[in-house]
């Protein structure tokens, strides 16, 4: 069973991955590829809930107004992976994933009000050198890596939060809330640029490849990392969704060939952050195995 769940795990993360491959492939903006994203994530993930496992999905009024508050910053988090990737490319916007664990490592302590660790503060010293680095030697994506360090930072914010929210009602039901919450803050932001009437315009090519990459590579591997739980550690699936930079840049490089094509500074500098995180997962587990001292 732990071998299949590794598979699934891993295939999960692939999928994770091939999110920005077809953010490339749609030729929507990244307004309304998030719009639609959430829109069709959110109805299959209600088919799931309602009419498959005829669960409930009740919830009290302050635990949906979180939801969709949270639900708010995932929305934002996708706009600027998304936007990111139209105004660069998927090595930029992937690698500036990475700097999601530098975040969480300065927004946990104030959240959850616990001590800094100093693994963490040097994980992020190393982050923020290798960030630096790519900035200046990929100064042309400039504007791709700033959307792509917010993105990671609303990324983390939504994920420190969660955690906060996580127990007071099904996973399923989280999921969804947030979804559809993400889905109204982006609903928002096109009515207020005017131009709603732009979702009305979207071609079959783009609202079918939508319709995949919010069933197939959303609402199915945010459902099976859930049940994958019973399986696997909290920290095996953090640790393996580090991957999910890996297996995209790789393909993104294989699939678009040239337009994806970085200095050996990039790689370089990503493989080191990427590296990082892998060690500073396993220092923690390491901690928690050894016996505590009085």
């Amino acid at each position: 069973m732990f071998k299949s769940a590794q598979f699934r795990l891993h295939l999960i993360v692939f999928l994770w991955g091939f999110t920005a491959i077809l953010g490339k492939l749609i030729t929507v903006d990244a307004l309304e590829l998030v719009f639609f994203r959430m829109l069709f994530a959110a109805i299959f993930l209600y088919i799931f809930i309602r009419v498959v496992k005829k669960q409930s999905m009740k919830v009290s009024r302050k635990l949906f107004l979180q939801l969709i508050g949270i639900g708010g910053l995932m929305g934002g988090h996708w706009l600027c992976f998304f936007y990111s990737i139209k105004i660069s490319n998927v090595s930029i916007a992937l690698s500036c994933l990475a700097t999601v664990t530098l975040f969480v490592s300065v927004l946990e302590p104030i959240v959850y009000r616990r001590k800094l660790d100093w693994v963490e503060l040097l994980l992020g010293l190393v982050i923020v050198s290798c960030i630096s680095l790519i900035f200046n030697v990929e100064f042309e994506h400039k504007m791709g890596i700033i959307f792509g360090i917010i993105c990671a930072a609303l990324g983390a914010t939504f994920t420190v939060f969660n955690g906060k929210l996580y127990g007071k009602t099904s996973s399923e039901n989280i999921i969804f809330y947030e979804i559809f919450g993400g889905w109204i803050l982006v609903s928002l932001f096109l009515l207020a640029s005017g131009d709603i009437t732009s979702v009305a315009a979207i071609d079959t090519k783009n609202i079918i490849l939508l319709i995949i990459l919010a069933g197939f590579f959303t609402a199915y591997p945010m459902l099976e990392s859930v049940r994958l739980m019973q399986y696997i550690s909290p920290f095996t699936l953090a640790l393996t969704v580090n991957l999910e930079p890996v297996y995209g840049i790789v393909l993104a490089y294989f699939i678009f060939g040239k337009s994806e094509e970085m200095s050996p500074v990039f790689y370089g500098a990503s493989a080191v952050m990427i590296l990082a995180i892998v060690v500073n997962g396993i220092v923690k587990a390491r901690r928690k195995k050894l016996p505590a001292v009085h």
